[in-house]
């Protein structure tokens, strides 16, 4: 008879989490379960799913290991009889047996899920089996959703930067004597360069891992049971255990951090990691300590290894942006999912499940994520998010989409990105204007005009790209929602200096090419 039930989702894979205080392996059990709606509430990328389940796996080897009793439900190959529905099916099931052969257990507890859909789901499973459930504070964090909540209260705007450099202060991370270290808080401006004409060179390929046996039983299960998912497991090597993503951190350290912050926005077609970590899935399930992370960083610049460009950039997404995001995510939760401010209504185009398209940026970009399950920031926000922001596409498809290709996607990281970073669709949370842009952008950061039958100079005509066209497009339809946002003033200006004929030329061209998707 357990007294108490340890929940540990997918995304909670930690030895040190806050579940386990006070766990006692004579009298507490952990609880995990693998529920085919996770994999399927989304159309899920196969690497997705695989990392989930592999770590799953080994995080339960490892419990036992240290004489932790764990009951824990595999997902069979095939769908079986009276198989439960949900996470919260699983769990009324597994209680319910618990039941007939004791009285227990006297409490569930669980740490903050990384989604309101199943914190809100074991809630209503935990009132109708009447036992109560604790919700506890998620340490893998630096800050707290109550936290944000004092930081944002009173606040007209909500803005990154006032919320980083209190971090800063609070953790004592890149400061001197009470200063930033450096002698600035952001070096934003230095992160922004393209490689040239020659391409990036020799880039330092990432660590691999190989799966071992644990991972190629749920690689073989996952191909079985989700065969007509998106994505492809052949190049499977995440890592999937705290120890392979120590190693991954430790690689990134040396190899391809001294270079990330000056390229960590350039795209070059066929090179899908260039200078980036890869380190945010095993992050997101736990494997990872954010500390950790940031710790190796900033002794990386102190050891002289790492110029401050580098280290302060991708210590602000860690350390800054990626909590900012959860905070966001769980102070607007559940209304921000239902936000759309441009009131884009269109449907996501099939080439997101197909990479079939002429334009060479969006093939490469959607091509690499449907093979790994990955495409880094820039490929994320402006060439995938900026042609569906561009086009129209409704927001909860958009979103739905990112949740279900990339392998570090998980609801509190994956929503603000994706409806207030990049489609703009909460009016302004995440972003004080519209991250869009015409093809000139894409032709500045990367190579992939080169090889397009399109042209980013033009919107209109046969070789038009369609970035312009929907570039131009986009601004003049949003014209008058946009004329207040001080920061939209240049775009503007420009848009209203072509005439009507012009204007009405880019428009029929641009609903011919969402009729045309």
């Amino acid at each position: 008879m357990p007294r108490n039930l340890v929940l540990v989702l997918g995304d909670q894979l930690d030895e040190a989490s806050a579940a386990f205080d006070g766990f006692d392996p004579a009298v507490d059990c952990v609880w995990m379960a693998e529920v085919a709606h996770e994999s399927e509430h989304v159309w899920t990328h196969k690497a997705r799913i695989v990392v989930f389940l592999s770590a799953m796996r080994h995080f339960r080897e490892r419990l036992r290991a240290r004489g932790v009793q764990v009951d824990y439900r595999e997902l069979p190959p095939c769908k079986a009889d009276r198989e439960p529905t949900s996470l919260a099916d699983a769990l009324t099931v597994s209680v319910q047996v618990f039941r007939k052969a004791s009285q227990g257990p006297e409490r569930l507890i669980v740490i903050e899920p990384g989604e309101w859909r199943v914190q809100e789901s074991l809630r209503a499973a935990a009132d109708l089996l009447g036992v109560p459930l604790e919700i506890r504070t998620d340490r893998h964090f630096f800050s707290t959703p109550e936290g944000f909540a004092e930081h944002a209260a009173g606040r007209k705007q909500l803005r990154l930067e006032y919320f980083y450099r209190p971090l800063r202060k609070q953790f004592d991370v890149l400061m001197d004597n009470g200063e930033p270290a450096g002698g600035a808080w952001n070096y934003d401006a230095d992160n922004r360069g393209a490689f040239p004409k020659s391409g990036p060179g020799h880039l330092p390929a990432p660590l691999r891992f190989t799966p071992d046996a644990l991972t190629r039983d749920v690689i073989d299960l996952v191909q079985a049971r989700f065969p007509s998912h998106p994505g492809a497991l052949d190049a499977f090597d995440w890592p999937v255990t705290p120890e392979d993503a120590r190693r991954a951190l430790d690689d990134f350290i040396r190899h391809r951090l001294p270079s990330f912050g000056t390229y960590q926005d350039a795209i070059w077609t066929g090179e899908p990691w260039l200078y980036h970590s890869r380190l945010s899935a095993a992050m997101n399930l736990k494997l990872l300590d954010p500390r950790a992370i940031v710790s190796a960083a900033e002794a990386a610049w102190r050891d002289g290894a790492v110029g401050i460009e580098s280290t302060e950039g991708f210590i602000r997404q860690i350390l800054g942006w990626r909590e900012y995001v959860r905070g966001v995510y769980w102070h607007f939760m559940p209304e921000y999912e239902r936000r759309n401010h441009l009131g884009a209504q269109a449907p996501l185009p099939n080439l997101y499940w197909t990479g079939d398209t002429e334009m060479a940026c969006l093939r490469d970009a959607i091509t690499q994520t449907l093979e790994y399950g990955y495409a880094h920031h820039i490929q994320r926000l402006m060439v995938t998010g900026l042609f569906a922001m561009l086009f129209g596409v409704d927001p909860a498809e958009v979103h739905r989409w990112y949740l279900a290709v990339y392998v570090d996607a998980v609801e509190w990281v994956e929503l603000p990105n994706t409806l207030g970073m990049s489609q703009y669709a909460d009016g302004g949370v995440m972003a004080s204007k519209p991250y869009c842009a015409s093809g000139a952008y894409i032709h500045r950061m990367s190579n992939a005009c080169r090889g397009c039958r399109f042209d980013p100079k033009k919107a209109i005509g046969p070789d038009a790209c369609p970035f312009t066209t929907l570039y131009w497009d986009f601004l003049a339809r949003h014209r008058s929602l946009l004329g207040s946002n001080q920061r939209m003033t240049m775009q503007l200006k420009n848009v209203d200096r072509k005439d009507a004929d012009e204007l009405r030329t880019i428009r029929r061209q641009a609903d011919d090419l969402r009729n045309s998707l």
